[in-house]
């Protein structure tokens, strides 16, 4: 995402508390930043993508955060995927620096992110929605408004708990067409032209093999981890206990996942589902 920003022009200064991660970019020419304080305090428009709600909290409020020397007018854009009540707070901070804070968290997966094609999903006011999707749509090809802060963030929570539950279907059925003798590249096919048609069956599928480029035909490796899927899953139960919205597959998604978690499927990509359910299937 980095790279695709510095393609349009734009300078781009990084920090990230693993050396490693930020390697590629200042290799192509990023600045790098010795804290998220250096930054705010470097450029007046930021964009932040942490793994939890306590990250968040941490790069902006901590000692060295955003907010210590953010500039008046800056624009902040959190493209974590967090409880929208921090998203909320956050930007009532903000606005007492005089900044303006907007959630914007992704969707498309880790292909689409360097290739420019995934889709952010905005909350906060209209009136600024222009100037944040001209800095997204270098980076994304669909860019969203859902609303007041704290929308976009229900909008991905909401997205990624169908994504789980897809997932784990998805898994199930093409392990369950393997047991029945169908090789899994023509279920997939069949599935790609019939009525189960998703992105878990045709862009993301999880048997090894199938696909290539996807995490499944690569260990498993990369892509968005069973940790982090499993923590977006517990912020939708979260917003459906306090919404009193029944989530039946939802919670037992949220189930599996954490399961998943258990027998050291952390680290893994979340289509790890697949290879859980062959292993579950020798016992």
């Amino acid at each position: 995402m980095a790279k695709n920003l510095m393609k349009k022009g734009y300078p781009v200064v990084v920090c990230d508390v693993v050396d490693s991660s930020v390697k590629d970019v200042t290799d192509a020419g990023a600045s790098v930043a010795s804290s998220p304080a250096e930054v705010a305090s470097q450029t007046d428009r930021l964009i932040t993508m942490l793994p939890s709600s306590p990250n968040v909290i941490d790069v902006y409020t901590g000692p060295n955060g955003i907010l210590s020397t953010v500039k008046s007018g800056s624009l902040l854009i959190d493209s974590s995927t967090i409880d929208p009540s921090i998203s909320k707070d956050m930007a009532k901070l903000a606005e007492k620096k005089g900044a303006i804070f907007m959630d914007a968290p992704v969707s498309g997966g880790v292909l689409a992110a360097r290739d420019g094609l995934i889709t952010f999903m905005v909350g906060g006011p209209e009136s600024e929605f222009e100037a944040a999707k001209e800095i997204l749509s270098t980076m994304g090809k669909n860019v969203v408004h859902c609303g007041p802060v704290g929308t976009g963030e229900a909008a991905k929570v909401c997205n990624n708990l169908l994504l789980a539950i897809s997932m784990i279907g998805t898994s199930e059925a093409m392990n369950l067409g393997i047991r029945l003798g169908l090789d899994p590249k023509l279920l997939t096919k069949i599935l790609a032209m019939s009525t189960g048609r998703c992105w878990s069956v045709d862009t993301y599928n999880p048997v090894p093999g199938v696909l290539e480029g996807v995490p499944s035909s690569n260990s498993y490796k990369g892509g968005f981890g069973t940790a982090l899927m499993t923590k977006d899953l517990g912020l939708a139960q979260n917003a459906a206990t306090s919404t009193k919205s029944p989530t039946p597959l939802g919670s037992l998604a949220h189930q599996i996942y954490r399961l998943m978690c258990h027998k050291g499927y952390s680290d893994k990509d979340f289509s790890s589902a697949f290879q859980f359910l062959q292993e579950e299937d020798k016992k």
